[in-house]
């Protein structure tokens, strides 16, 4: 490894997206430098009050949202959830459980299902 690639800096959209957060609701000065991969190790290991408030209340970014909801990013779009969601709006979802939610959380479960089947008939397979 070469010691440029330690001080390689990423977009703070690809340093939001590594930390889970959505991008427009990260303090200006995040939105507005670049972020180097020590400082991104950094909010990582020692996250400040900001990351720490995001990743509790949100708002959260698509994948993290369908991630709490048990769906897919493409079941969020077919339920007509394009935005970034808070925590309690994500609550409340589960809580309604509209019928778009209790259709995507079963066919992901279905999917989750096949993608074991397939998993084990390769194993058994290769055994």
């Amino acid at each position: 490894m070469t010691s440029h690639q330690n001080t390689q800096t990423m977009k703070p959209a690809t340093a939001a997206k590594k930390l889970g957060v959505y991008l427009p609701a990260t303090p200006a000065e995040f939105q507005e430098g670049v972020v180097s991969r020590a400082e991104l190790n950094s909010l990582q290991s020692e996250p400040p009050a900001w990351l720490v408030e995001l990743r509790k209340n949100g708002p959260h970014p698509r994948p993290v949202v369908a991630a709490k909801l048990g769906v897919s990013i493409a079941g969020l779009a077919r339920g007509g959830v394009t935005e970034a969601l808070t925590t309690e709006q994500i609550d409340a979802l589960k809580q309604d459980m509209p019928e778009w939610l209790q259709k995507e959380r079963a066919t992901q479960a279905e999917v989750r299902k096949e993608a074991v089947r397939i998993k084990e008939k390769n194993a058994a397979k290769d055994a």
